[in-house]
């Protein structure tokens, strides 16, 4: 199986090679490997590149706790009680029909063009995942152990931490391993517009706008390699917390 896993890398680095040094693609649009490889040293190594992982980083994970702080115990409530649901429904139902970005031209205006934004615009985004994961985790609980509970004579409360949130717990979990993942790609889009001065998303705009292809095609792994690293870190976690699922 892992062998398996290199397949699929060993199968893009080959393309990319053929399209450069078969000269199917100009170089200005296409580096080869190999400069790409190097320019990516070059950014890892250095302070400005670590400054720039930092930043990107910061802001994902601000962005990603505070999405859970509000998504997750939204979404119980809306799961738990009906009159809640209907209460902020058509409001999450909206704003999930919205592409997140689009919001973020409004968000600099009430925040301003610094940090806030960004933040803001990661955590509109990924906290409606997260309400809708933990509002279906809740509502998915089997209701013949709420009966069987409630027959034990368990009141609302211990009902509700001891069955519904912990049948909750994987669908929330999930909700949030693919809110993190958004977070990444919010956080390196917005940083990509006015008042950022360090980050994966900036160092990606500004390489392009001064024709430094190797170093932008190394900034674009960066990212991925940022948001999938966070991915698999998550899913250590996960393993843990929710090790009675079956995977």
């Amino acid at each position: 199986m892992k062998r398996d896993a290199i397949i699929g890398p060993l199968a893009v680095v080959a393309l990319w090679s053929l399209l450069h040094w078969g000269g199917l693609v100009r170089p200005l649009f296409l580096p080869s490997p190999v400069a790409t490889a190097a320019a990516l040293a070059r950014m890892v190594g250095s302070a400005q590149g670590l400054l720039d992982i930092g930043w990107t980083l910061l802001r994902v994970l601000v962005g990603f706790a505070l999405a859970c702080l509000i998504g997750i115990p939204t979404g119980i409530m809306m799961g738990r009680w009906t009159r809640v649901s209907a209460a902020l429904g058509l409001v999450v139902d909206f704003l999930r029909s919205l592409p997140a970005l689009a919001m973020f031209p409004l968000l600099m205006l009430v925040f301003g063009i610094g940090e806030s934004a960004k933040v803001a615009t990661a955590v509109l985004s990924c906290s409606l995942v997260l309400v809708i994961n933990a509002m279906y985790g809740v509502q998915q609980s089997p209701p013949v152990r709420l009966i069987v509970a409630k027959q034990m004579g368990a009141c609302e409360r211990e009902m509700f931490t001891r069955v519904v949130l912990w049948d909750a717990l994987p669908h929330i979990a999930a909700g949030m391993r693919v809110a993190l993942s958004l977070a990444v790609v919010v956080i390196v889009v917005t940083e990509m517009f006015v008042g950022t001065i360090a980050g994966i998303g900036y160092r990606i705009f500004q390489d392009q706008l001064t024709y430094r292809v190797p170093e932008m095609y190394a900034a674009i792994i960066l990212a991925g390699m940022l948001g999938y690293g966070l991915n698999r870190a998550f899913v250590a976690v996960e393993r843990r917390a929710v090790h009675w699922v079956g995977r």
